[in-house]
C-alpha cells in the first residue's frame, strides 16, 4: 500500500472520529473544545512524526539508489577504459 493512501486514510479516520466525538459529547462546550484542541495538537505531532519518517525513508532510498548508480557508472567507465587499452595493445585502431 502506498504511503499517500495510508496518510489519507489516517487523516479521514481522525476527522471522522473527532466529528463523532463532538456530536456525542456529553460535556460542556468549553471542555469539548479543550479536548478537540488537545487532540489537534496530538494529531499534529503524530502527523509531523509520520511525515518526517516518510521524508527520511525517501531520502535513504534516494541515497542508496544514487550510490548504486555511481558505482555502476564507475565500473562501466573502468571496463570501457580496460577494453580500450586491450584494443590498443592488440593493434586495434579506434
Amino acid at each position: 500500500m502506498n504511503s499517500g493512501k495510508i496518510l489519507v486514510g489516517i487523516l479521514a479516520s481522525l476527522a471522522a472520529g473527532a466529528a463523532i466525538g463532538v456530536l456525542f459529547a456529553p460535556e460542556k462546550g468549553t471542555l469539548t473544545r479543550k479536548k478537540i484542541s488537545d487532540k489537534k495538537d496530538e494529531f499534529s505531532s503524530e502527523l509531523e512524526e509520520k511525515f518526517n519518517l516518510l521524508v527520511t525513508g525517501v531520502t535513504e532510498k534516494y541515497d542508496k539508489v544514487s550510490n548504486e548508480v555511481k558505482a555502476l557508472a564507475k565500473a562501466g567507465t573502468e571496463k570501457t577504459e580496460q577494453l580500450l587499452k586491450d584494443a590498443a595493445a592488440n593493434g586495434v585502431k579506434l
